[in-house]
């Protein structure tokens, strides 16, 4: 049988275990990687802190493994929260641990307090998964943040060093805040090629936006227009995250990031003018393509647009990419936007989903997890008992795969570790080859993250290192006994029952905040021709159903007696898509004509009662729209709105190519 065949007949949970990440080598964070743990080891070394270096460096490799391409200002919220969270968790996790072990030795003659202490540490560790698992649900750094927080405070709960809380709390920081700083000072490969330094991440980030829409154009009339949308989607949301990340500033300060700002949101209404080419299917000419690749060129080299191809102007969805990549080329010369169309969420809205199904199912998890492993190590009483509760937290996140695939790949990363490292421990010199062995565990972690059980072979190899420089045994074999424990207490605890309507929460909450956004946006559309606001709610909607598409195929990987709770997402998600892209054809439309035709009104209400019927089944929350009108050939949607002003505005450049070359000369015949 052949290889695809045989990928083909795997049960999906099985396939997912064995599938891996691709692309090319992150060498600047290799390079991060092998600069992190083995140097503050060393320095703590010289310094005779050496227990303190292994916090450090600790904090370094957690840090490490948050460590993603992006922009710089994107990595100082997504390194640098988790970090705090980390340095809390091993304050909280030391000064706990030594009142569990104080109260311990008060009672060590025996009577009903002798277990009075891992009681109540059990507990707060127990309170702790509630939390953080709840806060995990918010987004990828709330989930770093609350694996973090877990992981620091079974590690300072268990972990015997000789420093107080707040030096290692110190020092944990200090270790996260050197990765940091290597991620804010080395310069990355485009950056060495001729970009800007300072805004490397940004500027390939935007440039892929508009790489996307060509390929996107490209693919409109063919199979793959689907999967190109998609494409499309990802891209603009990384350059979003990259542009919106923290600052000092409210507004952009420096003319280069405001060109980029000018440069993003010049890409928003040719993607949605790309959309409705794509929704219409339509074959249309490869020079519709070339335009938004020189813009493509022009933003990666920081170089002006020339002369721009001009698409025919036969068609609404034609016209609205002809107008765009004008706006597109004035953008360009201008460069000057201080901010950005993007809808910030609110305190209330990330409490809505921290305290939604989905984070009270995943808090539950999370919460039985690391309290049963944490009191199933107490209860054996192991000395170095953090390891068990540590490694149900990197196990019960989902974002990390399917939970039998988890399972399978940390129990196998394990052993391949725990082997790997006694054969190193019997020939390396000590300390010195441990120091170096940790400085090629941190520079691998970047590539052993496209696969779950390489990421965990490279950890362990690292974590043994760090604990034997601490000066403790080696402890490989033990480590694979507790693996297999937490591996066996986290399966347990994903399959126990849960009360009704609560499994599958964490898809059931994606797929409401997808359809909320999606209805926002079609209500917006149906009333209102602001398109600054209307652009920023379609990047919501389609931001939201790029969540719900992940969780809902990570839900589908699950072993059936898991994903049998999910059944039936995927349509609605697919329904949702439709909803969005019809909606975004018929905004097109609106802007040319001022009128929706009877194809798009007869579109949306089909898709609106389909909706309505999955809600009936699933329970999904759909929020009110605006009826539908009714069209016997077209309806004007917008007469109370005026509506015709901004069919006027478009068609202020219906002329053709001829009558509008003069703004410029930037579009070409």
């Amino acid at each position: 049988m052949s290889r695809p065949a045989l990928r083909t007949a795997l049960p999906p949970w099985l396939a997912h275990a064995l599938r891996a990440q691709r692309g090319p080598v992150p060498w600047n964070a290799v390079v991060r990687g092998a600069l992190a743990g083995g140097p503050l080891l060393t320095l703590a070394l010289l310094a005779g802190h050496l227990s303190l270096g292994v916090v450090a460096a600790l904090g370094a490799m957690l840090a490490g493994i948050n460590d993603r391409p992006g922009s710089r200002r994107v990595s100082v919220q997504r390194l640098g929260v988790p970090a705090l969270a980390g340095a809390l968790g091993l304050l909280i996790g030391t000064y706990a641990g030594q009142y569990a072990s104080a109260y311990a030795d008060r009672h060590a003659s025996g009577g009903p307090g002798q277990y009075a202490g891992a009681v109540a540490l059990t507990l707060l560790l127990t309170s702790l998964g509630l939390l953080a698992g709840g806060m995990s649900a918010v987004g990828p750094v709330a989930s770093g943040a609350g694996t973090q927080l877990l992981v620091a405070t079974a590690i300072g709960a268990g972990m015997p060093l000789p420093e107080p809380g707040w030096e290692r709390a110190l020092g944990y920081l200090a270790g996260a805040g050197w990765l940091l700083a290597l991620r804010l000072v080395l310069p990355t490969p485009s950056a060495l090629t001729g970009g800007d330094y300072r805004f490397d991440g940004e500027r390939d980030a935007v440039a892929a936006v508009y790489d996307a829409i060509a390929a996107l154009l490209d693919a409109v009339g063919t199979p793959d227009a689907t999967a190109r949308r998609a494409a499309l989607t990802a891209a603009l949301d990384h350059a979003q995250d990259a542009l919106t990340g923290p600052r000092l500033r409210r507004y952009a300060s420096s003319s280069t990031e405001r060109r980029l700002h000018a440069q993003y949101t010049a890409a928003l209404p040719l993607a949605e003018a790309a959309t409705a080419l794509a929704w219409t299917g339509d074959h249309i000419d490869g020079r519709a393509s070339a335009g938004p690749r020189r813009l493509a060129e022009a933003v990666r080299g920081n170089t002006a647009t020339g002369p721009l191809p001009a698409p025919a102007r036969s068609a609404p969805a034609l016209r609205a990419l002809d107008d765009a990549l004008l706006h597109a080329a004035e953008a360009f010369d201008r460069g000057d936007a201080r901010t950005l169309p993007t809808r910030r969420r609110t305190v209330g809205s990330l409490l809505r989903l921290a305290l939604g199904t989905g984070g009270r199912e995943y808090g539950l998890r999370v919460a039985l997890s690391f309290g049963a492993s944490a009191a199933v190590a107490q209860a054996l009483h192991h000395e170095h008992w953090y390891w068990l509760p540590a490694t149900a937290v990197f196990l019960v996140k989902p974002d990390l795969g399917p939970l039998v695939s988890r399972v399978l790949c940390r129990a196998a990363g394990t052993v391949l570790g725990a082997v790997l490292f006694a054969g190193c421990a019997a020939v390396l010199p000590r300390p010195e080859g441990l120091v170096v062995l940790v400085a090629v565990s941190g520079a691998l972690i970047p590539v052993a993250t496209r696969h779950f059980a390489a990421q965990t072979a490279v950890v362990t190899v690292l974590v043994l290192a760090l604990v034997m420089v601490g000066g403790e045994p080696q402890a490989s074999w033990s480590r694979i006994g507790e693996t297999l424990l937490a591996c066996a207490i986290v399966l347990i605890v994903g399959h126990l029952p849960i009360p009704k309507g609560q499994r599958g929460g964490g898809v059931r909450a994606r797929l409401d905040e997808a359809a909320a956004a999606a209805h926002l946006y079609l209500a917006h559309v149906l009333e209102s021709d602001d398109r600054a606001a209307r652009w920023t709610l379609r990047r919501e909607a389609y931001r939201t159903l790029a969540r719900a598409r992940t969780a809902i195929a990570l839900a589908g990987a699950e072993h059936p007696a898991l994903a049998r709770h999910s059944e039936g997402t995927d349509e609605i998600a697919a329904v949702l898509e439709q909803l969005v892209d019809t909606t975004t054809a018929c905004a097109v439309h609106l802007d040319d004509t001022g009128r929706l035709g009877r194809h798009h009104t007869e579109q949306l209400t089909a898709l609106l009662d389909q909706l309505a019927r999955h809600q009936r089944h699933t329970g999904i929350s759909l929020p009110d729209v605006p009826d539908v009108p009714d069209a016997p050939d077209a309806l004007d949607v917008r007469e109370t709105q005026g509506g015709a002003g901004g069919a006027g505005e478009a068609g202020a450049g219906v002329g053709g190519v001829e009558g509008r070359r003069g703004v410029g000369s930037r579009l070409t015949a």
